[in-house]
């Protein structure tokens, strides 16, 4: 986080850049930290994501680490990605040279 910043501020951050991933694409918790200003922080994203408020309505599903792996224990969070039409590779992990969000 900003030396000035909140662990609150970072959470709204990353709540922010996670809306905004659009269907069909997936984004990294290091990816996050990096668009929330802070690339050392991925583990806190993942802690965000873990909070996240229901009512905002995230689609956290969209979230994987670095190899494309998704929640372990959260069986529903493929079913979503498969639903948005997300293809996997055959070791399990999301084909990320297909689905990584990209913004720049």
């Amino acid at each position: 986080m900003k030396k000035t910043g909140t662990k609150e501020e970072f959470y709204s951050d990353v709540y922010q850049t996670v809306k905004e991933i659009p269907p069909g694409f997936v984004s990294t918790y290091g990816q996050i930290a990096r668009l929330a200003g802070q690339p050392q922080y991925s583990r806190l994203v993942g802690r965000a994501m873990s909070h996240a408020p229901a009512y905002l309505n995230l689609p956290c599903h969209r979230v994987v680490n670095s190899q494309g792996r998704t929640v372990p224990g959260w069986t529903e969070q493929r079913k979503l990605l498969l639903s948005e039409n997300i293809t996997f590779k055959s070791n399990g992990c999301v084909d990320l040279k297909r689905h990584l969000w990209r913004l720049f």
